[in-house]
């Protein structure tokens, strides 16, 4: 199996990335072709102490701007690492793919120059969400803000598959976002969503309101993008609150004390909520697994999305996404 890894994606990069990148290799025995300026690469892993004589490099100098128009990844940025990686996917020089530079150009850049999978109308961006009990899978959470019914439907597709060939819950539990737990509430767009999750080839459970979702009682909850970045950014919020809050709580005398005999317990919560162990959001929908890491990702979390993208490869998901839309054909 090979990985392309964006080698000048993210805040840290190249070296968090190859740092990541060589732990992959030597602990998930898969092959590994970086994207990204040769010679800069390669000066960083000297520098480390790295041998990275076994990876192939696909050299270019040129690196994707964040702060550019997703679309220019198909002109003016096709020369960029970013771009490279996402052609090399399509011409099968690889299995999947990992970057975490700009969300916008990997999610234009995989739709038009990796392609969808056949069927398909949206791709959509699914981060993983820390729970009381586990974690969900949120989708979409920003790739796309308006959505129709049938592509609620085809998130809950994608989203189950993947909690079934990644995370290896055999029924996992949707539930579709909404403002109350009733089938008669939400816009015309939940009204019309919630019929066909009825009918589909899926464990749906019904509505869920975003009060509910800490409570860890669904596998995936699928919404609109708009939704489901506004959701995303205040979990995020809260996170950094409790986080800060919990310093705070331990510090001093009495805090390390207690913090001492809580100390597995903390250990645990931080391990649940910290975004380096998932390692990235995936990008269902693409013929390929294609995973966004945080921007922020260290060589930790960049590991962690190689060997996300590798589960995502040995489990068949893309297989089993388009085996569950041909049966609701029949």
């Amino acid at each position: 199996m090979r990985v392309i890894v964006d080698a000048f994606g993210g805040d840290h990069a190249p070296l968090e990335v190859i740092k990541g990148c060589f732990v992959a290799r030597e602990e998930l025995k898969i092959d590994i072709l970086l994207t990204g300026d040769e010679t800069k690469i390669k000066a960083v892993a000297k520098q480390e102490n790295l041998d990275i004589s076994g990876f192939e490099i696909l050299h270019t100098s040129e690196v994707f701007d964040i702060h550019a128009h997703p679309a220019t990844i198909l002109k003016e940025g096709k020369h960029t690492s970013l771009a490279l990686g996402l052609q090399a996917l399509r011409d099968g020089k690889g299995d999947a793919f990992v970057s975490a530079g700009s969300t916008g150009g990997l999610v234009t850049g995989a739709t038009l120059l990796t392609k969808r999978i056949k069927g398909i109308k949206r791709p959509a961006l699914a981060p993983m969400l820390p729970t009381a009990k586990n974690k969900f899978m949120l989708l979409d959470a920003g790739a796309n803000t308006e959505c129709r019914a049938d592509m609620l439907l085809q998130f809950a597709i994608m989203g189950t598959a993947y909690m079934k060939c990644v995370k290896n819950i055999s029924s996992p539990k949707v539930g579709l976002l909404n403002i109350g737990s009733e089938e008669t509430k939400g816009r015309e767009q939940e009204l019309q969503a919630y019929e066909l999750l009825q009918h589909a080839p899926i464990h749906f459970v019904g509505n869920v309101e975003a009060r509910e979702l800490p409570a860890g009682n669904h596998d995936v909850v699928v919404c609109d993008g708009f939704s489901g970045n506004i959701t995303l950014k205040l979990y995020e919020g809260m996170g950094a609150l409790f986080r800060d809050n919990l310093k705070k709580w331990f510090s001093g005398i009495k805090g390390k004390l207690s913090a001492v005999l809580l100390y597995n317990d903390i250990k645990e919560f931080q391990r649940l909520m910290d975004y380096k162990e998932e390692g990235g959001a995936i990008l269902l929908g693409i013929a390929y697994p294609v995973i966004k890491a945080h921007g922020s990702s260290d060589a930790k979390a960049f590991y962690n999305a190689i060997r996300q993208a590798k589960k995502c490869v040995d489990g068949n998901m893309i297989a089993e996404i388009t085996n569950l839309l041909e049966s609701m054909k029949t």
